[in-house]
């Protein structure tokens, strides 16, 4: 389902799209392959450091605290 904020985002799309001209854009051609391949190793690099953001950040919340208290209400903990 789309989002009201949305759908006159995407009822506008067709006409900024008509008003454009071809050609317009200067140096809007294909990429290097050199530069294309940067981009897509920068872009495997990023989501590399987010994944391992996210497991270490999820391994240091799992870990039981280390505390002698005994917990009656809450399962797992004591």
């Amino acid at each position: 389902m789309v989002l009201p904020g949305n759908i006159l985002f995407l009822l506008l799309l067709p006409v900024a799209t008509a008003q454009m001209t071809p050609g317009s854009c200067s140096g809007c051609g294909p990429l290097s392959l050199p530069l294309l391949a940067g981009l897509v190793a920068a872009d495997a690099v990023v989501s590399l450091l987010i994944v391992v953001v996210v497991f270490v950040c999820a391994r240091l919340r799992s870990r039981p605290t280390q505390d002698d208290k005994i917990y009656i209400n809450m399962p797992g903990r004591g």
